[in-house]
């Protein structure tokens, strides 16, 4: 069965050590706009436990919304440090994950990158089999979450004969 009246990913939520070093990344490297924020989020009920699954006592500091580029939008949380904050996980942790940054020019967005001190891993690749076309390369934000940026600029392989294609954030809505 699918989601009824489903349209896509609205936003991508995550958590953060610093929300000021986080703003500055955000707007002043990757190039999103802050739109709005919400202010400190405490309750003395099982509200924080049964709404966020967090600790019932957890405070949130404060929480902005950024767009950036043609979507989702970014929710970023800055909680007060609990007891049993675990680390960041890697790709490879239940959880893992990262964001990925599609570009019209890798080479140009990496050289951005470098030029504002932000950690590369690795080289730009360039990718196989159906998603031959494309080059990426993950790079870390100053709180070590993991972000990638990707460029296909002709498409992908997969493309050739497929019925559906991914989103594609360079044509939004095709």
């Amino acid at each position: 069965m699918a989601l009824p009246g489903l349209r896509g990913a609205e936003h991508l939520g995550f958590t953060v050590p610093d929300l000021e070093e986080a703003h500055r990344f955000f707007v002043d490297v990757i190039g999103c706009t802050h739109v709005y924020t919400l202010p400190a989020m405490r309750r003395d009920d099982d509200w924080m436990q049964e709404h966020l699954n967090v600790d019932p006592r957890s405070v949130v500091r404060e929480i902005r919304f950024y767009r950036c580029g043609h979507g989702p939008n970014f929710e970023v949380f800055e909680y007060e440090p609990a007891a049993d904050q675990r680390p960041q996980p890697r790709n490879s942790d239940l959880g893992g994950h990262h964001v990925a940054f599609y570009v019209d020019d890798l080479d140009v967005a990496v050289a951005a990158l470098e030029e504002a001190g932000i950690r590369m891993l690795g080289a730009p690749t360039a990718s196989r089999n159906a998603s031959e076309g494309q080059r990426w390369v993950y790079f870390l934000s100053p709180w070590g979450m993991q972000f990638e940026l990707v460029s296909y600029p002709h498409g992908k392989q997969y493309e050739q004969e497929a019925e559906v294609r991914l989103w594609h954030p360079a044509r939004p809505a095709e």
